[in-house]
């Protein structure tokens, strides 16, 4: 099969997701299928905005890799200096420096904390790349599963400990995304209001759920 060479760029990432999240064994919340999902997700915003952002075409190679890489130097599983390092000199034959520059800087910024933080990074024509990004992995925290997953594998809390730490961290975090006012692009905006309502219904559901366990 004959591929693009952003295909193989994409190709090339993911096997860098696997890679890394071997050696740092990072667990599913973070390694292949959330690369996966933000790629897909960060892929949505984009076809949005490149409809009235037609630059963004040139920049597409850099929102692919960087929502494929973004946690691949995660400072909770690894070293973060050394992380964006490895980055850098794997992508090195399949993406030119600049590319790789505005990679690790959208990826250095773009988490919840560092944005919360330090506010948003100036990343010149690269900035529209940074939000979709960001976006794109922001959406994805409203998977509740996810972050009762992350607490297990992680923190080592049993399941019902994990369930209630997730419910906390949704009540002081994500759930105050859209009040935060933490969407810049339309797609994120519409979509972030109805992932917040079906995760409030998870929680509903889950609550009735847990009632025939807990005392």
């Amino acid at each position: 099969m004959k591929m693009t060479h952003l295909a193989t760029i994409i190709n090339q990432a993911f096997k860098l997701v696997i890679q890394i999240s071997k050696i740092h064994n990072i667990d599913e919340s973070h390694s292949l299928k959330h690369s996966m999902e933000v790629f897909n997700m960060a892929n949505k915003i984009y076809n949005s905005e490149v409809q009235v952002n037609d630059y963004l075409k040139n920049q597409k190679d850099i929102i692919c890799v960087s929502a494929i890489l973004h946690d691949m130097c995660d400072k909770k599983y690894m070293d973060e200096k050394q992380g964006i390092l490895d980055i850098k000199e794997y992508m090195k034959p399949y993406l030119c420096e600049e590319k790789i520059a505005a990679i690790t800087d959208i990826i250095s910024t773009m988490s919840y904390s560092t944005v919360k933080k330090n506010g948003y990074p100036d990343l010149k024509e690269y900035q529209l790349s940074y939000h979709i990004v960001r976006e794109a992995d922001l959406l994805s925290a409203y998977d509740f599963d996810r972050c009762v997953i992350y607490g297990m594998m992680v923190s080592n809390y049993e399941y019902f400990e994990s369930v209630q730490r997730a419910k906390q961290l949704f009540d002081e975090r994500i759930f105050n995304y859209i009040k935060d006012d933490l969407f810049i692009t339309n797609y994120s905006k519409v979509l972030s209001k109805q992932l917040h309502n079906n995760a409030l219904k998870q929680l509903i559901d889950l609550n009735f759920i847990h009632n025939d366990f807990i005392l």
